[in-house]
């Protein structure tokens, strides 16, 4: 049996995170001892584990609960497991171009402007008119 802090060393996940997947109902609430500290076992050390490396992977809480679900009955087809991983990796994409957009914009910006003084600053003028961005973002 682990005690919070022992859990939170082996998983990297902090102590508040693990109090709140409690309360989420993500981890089981733990077995207390005579004096009310809690109790993990390794099948919840187990269970963090795979909800921080799914956390790690930018999944978001109600996908960790479905794959949760979906890990308890491993007789179950994998496809809602595939279509959850799918779907979180098209917002990851969608994510990624515009995060690119704005490097670009941001780029243009940056190396557009030769003023010495912040009256004549393009990257003052740029964040004050929207309009003079190449691009919508």
């Amino acid at each position: 049996m682990l005690s919070i802090g022992e859990l939170s060393r082996k998983t990297g996940v902090k102590v508040p995170t693990i109090r709140y997947y409690e309360q989420q109902g993500l981890v089981d609430a733990p077995e207390r001892t005579e004096g009310n500290q809690r109790r993990y076992s390794h099948a919840e050390l187990d269970r963090l584990t795979f909800i921080k490396h799914a956390r790690d992977l930018g999944l978001p809480i109600e996908s960790i609960r479905e794959l949760l679900d979906l890990s308890a009955h491993p007789e179950q087809p994998c496809a809602q497991a595939d279509r959850i991983a799918s779907e979180h990796l098209t917002e990851v994409r969608t994510r990624i171009a515009r995060l690119q957009k704005l490097e670009a914009e941001l780029q243009r910006i940056a190396t557009r402007c030769q003023a010495n003084h912040v009256g004549d600053c393009y990257v003052i003028r740029a964040l004050s008119d929207h309009g003079l961005c190449e691009d919508t973002h």
